[in-house]
């Protein structure tokens, strides 16, 4: 498809909102598809690893897991078994672990991954009953974690301040930046936005679960700013969408008026920001990077972490806490403030 002449020139003036910019300072369903199968029928000793994978994939399927996540399962799963040669899976050992890790040439950090994979194969298969005893459980791989950094304000400022808002597709880069940043909201969910998300009057994202990597639905504040672009950015997604005659109400779009992902991974926005980065000099110009300033913003601003976590999505407060920076001592000591007044009793 062929450029349109003055198509993707934006007619508003919205470079000089950004002089008020004002960046933070600091229906899938879930029912479990078990399939039981009766003792007289089939001895769990003669299970075979392919046929409990196959019957473990259908059942996440219909539980709504990812495509990814499915396929990961089945990679490590069938590599476990070509290096341990092990058939059935009640013959499985720590042993036959041990075996399988020791023949990987990869990072720790990329063994604990595998590891971690393995072991939810595993627990699925206790779960259906296939293997008594939780052997794995000790079984684990030490890494060193490195401190992720997030998105600062001085990161966004300075992007925003080399993007061209009125050319449509920094424009959308700009308010897809600012969004993430100001809400915390996932790349995912940010792709599958529309405009019936979107509350102008409240100044609020009302986010469905079946966009949410959690499935729960949860409303996100915005502020005036954030507000004024989105209404710039749907105006020229109209305009978009009439030229090319596609029919959607999706708030990131193609210069083509189409999705901006086609996959997992595949999305316009995520490469563009790649590209921003190394262009620019802005290594935390990524969408996890946004997500992790969004919540090390609003800790700088006395939020305690139940509240960054549910706003997150995390169904773990733990993963929150690595977002912030903050060990488990740093977690005891913040919660012994609330605890003084009883002390005092």
């Amino acid at each position: 498809m062929t450029k349109r002449k003055g198509l993707f020139d934006v007619e508003v003036d919205v470079n000089g909102l950004l002089d008020e910019l004002t960046v933070p300072s600091s229906n899938a369903s879930k029912a479990k598809a078990k399939k039981k199968t009766k003792q007289h029928e089939v001895n769990n000793d003669s299970m075979l690893i392919s046929d409990v994978l196959d019957i473990i994939t259908r059942q996440m399927k219909v539980s709504g897991n990812r495509s990814r996540t499915i396929s990961d399962y089945v990679l490590h799963v069938e590599h476990f078994q070509r290096i341990t040669r092990v058939k059935n899976v009640a013959d499985i050992t720590a042993e036959d672990i041990y075996k399988w890790l020791d023949s990987m040439n990869v990072s720790n950090q990329t063994k604990l991954t595998r590891l971690k994979c393995l072991k939810a194969f595993l627990s699925r298969c206790f779960d259906n009953g296939w293997i008594q005893i939780k052997f794995w459980k000790t079984i684990n791989i030490r890494v060193d974690q490195k401190v992720k950094e997030g998105a600062t304000e001085r990161d966004v400022k300075v992007l925003l301040s080399l993007l061209d808002l009125s050319n449509f597709i920094q424009l959308r880069d700009a308010v897809a930046v600012l969004v993430m940043y100001k809400t915390g909201i996932r790349i995912n969910t940010l792709t599958q936005l529309e405009e019936q998300h979107i509350d102008f009057k409240n100044n609020v994202l009302n986010l469905e679960g079946s966009i949410m990597k959690n499935h729960q639905q949860i409303k996100l504040p915005f502020d005036d700013l954030l507000k004024q672009l989105l209404g710039v950015l749907i105006k020229q997604n109209s305009v978009i969408r009439r030229g090319y005659g596609k029919r959607n109400s999706l708030v990131f779009i193609t210069k083509y008026g189409d999705c901006v992902s086609t996959s997992p991974t595949h999305n316009n926005i995520q490469k563009r920001l790649n590209k921003y980065s190394k262009m620019y000099g802005l290594k935390n110009i990524n969408p996890h990077a946004l997500r992790r300033g969004f919540a090390k913003s609003l800790l700088d601003k006395g939020a305690n972490v139940a509240v960054i976590s549910k706003a997150l999505g995390h169904s773990d407060i733990s993963v929150t806490t690595k977002y912030l920076y903050l060990d488990v001592d740093e977690v005891a000591n913040n919660l012994r403030t609330y605890l003084g007044s009883n002390d005092n009793e």
